[in-house]
């Protein structure tokens, strides 16, 4: 038992104490269990497009930027410039085909010559959920360390990597289009970073 040889103030006391539990703990446990934090870093931004130009644009501009196992979330209703923005990310990483709608064949493949990276586009609009998605092999795809754009990601959620970035569209009255940009991880938060750095 701890002796003292003189009254303690209250500070004194304090640390005392918890150099007991800290002792005491030691000598029945071994030591103390690290405590660990973790948190995802998150980051959002959102910019404006008034034409299908400037939507491809800022596609291309993010798609110069990718790398592999980044993972694209294109949320929005119909007509709401998902696939141009699709297109403009396939021009600015590099492919030879231009990239169109997949919704009748769920997935296209795309190669880029230089370095055989690849990159997947779905649309998920005609999916049931996220087991008919795992069925059709995306969980596999996700596995492959590729670059993965989703078209309708909201319907296929639980399949999602805890990771991605998500990009919301949305109509304007003026017929243009709201682009509001979600970033989950750090990778992802980095990238985005550097967009906004790229577009100025």
């Amino acid at each position: 038992m701890t002796q003292f040889s003189q009254p303690l103030d209250l500070r004194d006391r304090c640390h005392a104490a918890a150099t007991t539990v800290i002792m005491m703990a030691k000598l029945t446990q071994g030591s103390l269990p690290e405590t660990r934090v973790t948190t995802k870093q998150r980051g959002e931004w959102q910019t404006t497009s008034d034409s299908a130009r400037r939507t491809e644009a800022l596609g291309a501009a993010l798609g110069a930027l990718l790398a592999p196992g980044d993972v694209i979330c294109l949320s929005g209703a119909l007509g709401a410039g998902k696939t141009v923005f699709s297109r403009g990310i396939g021009a600015g990483w590099g492919a030879t085909v231009p990239l169109t709608s997949p919704t009748y064949n769920l997935a296209h493949e795309h190669e880029r010559p230089a370095d055989k990276a690849r990159l997947y586009h779905l649309d998920c609009y005609r999916l049931g959920g996220a087991r008919e998605a795992e069925l059709l092999g995306v969980h596999e795809i996700l596995e492959d360390y590729v670059i993965v754009i989703f078209e309708w990601p909201e319907r296929v959620l639980d399949i999602l990597p805890d990771e991605h970035l998500w990009i919301d569209f949305s109509l304007r009255e003026d017929d243009g289009r709201d682009l509001r940009f979600s970033a989950i991880g750090a990778r992802h938060l980095t990238g985005l970073n550097e967009l906004r750095r790229a577009l100025g």
